[in-house]
């Protein structure tokens, strides 16, 4: 297939589905939301997410706190599945993502670093942090018949996490980022 200029697209002749697109800036704009979500998955993770009132009595807890609390409260189950997929995941695309971006800014490859991108696009459809939000939201709908729910900065943070890492994803077409690795220089493998 022959490059396409800026803004140009390939749809499929039958449907009209649109296969591939080049978007202006690709690696700039997909490190740039990396980035973005690299500081909200910190702000997400580390301030108080909601608290709860009920009466005199108030609680708050953040995301980092929360698989801790699980497991005190007898979900070790439960708990280790908050850790994978809400703490250690998103940090691990964050982090697998500027690994591969990062040097790309400067037409460079880091060793590994196709190897790291396959493991990235793999690994996406297990990021559950949208599916985490829903959960928090439909929670919170029945929480507020017996409680009054304030959300932290960490809910904000963590909805902003979810909207920069779907962006980052989106801003770079796979094959686009697959050409580009392979005309990088450095160590690829």
């Amino acid at each position: 297939m022959r490059d396409l200029a800026t803004s140009q697209r390939v749809v499929c002749p039958c449907c009209e589905a649109n296969l591939c697109e080049h978007k202006p800036n690709p690696v700039q704009r997909a490190t740039a939301f990396s980035l973005a979500a690299l500081a909200f998955y910190f702000v997400a993770h580390f301030f108080p997410f909601l608290s709860l009132e009920v009466g005199a009595r108030s609680n708050e807890i953040s995301l980092f706190r929360s698989a801790g609390a699980l497991n005190d409260f007898g979900n070790p189950g439960l708990a280790f599945v908050v850790a994978v997929f809400i703490i250690a995941a998103p940090a691990a695309l964050i982090g697998g993502s500027l690994y591969v971006l990062l040097p790309l800014l400067w037409g460079h490859a880091l060793p590994g670093a196709k190897l790291v991108c396959r493991w990235v696009y793999d690994a996406g459809p297990w990021n559950m942090i949208e599916v985490f939000m829903l959960g928090i939201l439909v929670s919170m709908l029945k929480l507020t018949k017996i409680a009054t729910v304030h959300l932290g900065v960490s809910f904000w943070a963590f909805a902003l996490l979810i909207v920069c890492l779907t962006a980052s994803f989106g801003a770079i077409e796979r094959l686009e980022l697959w050409r580009r690795l392979e005309h990088a220089v450095g160590g690829l493998r």
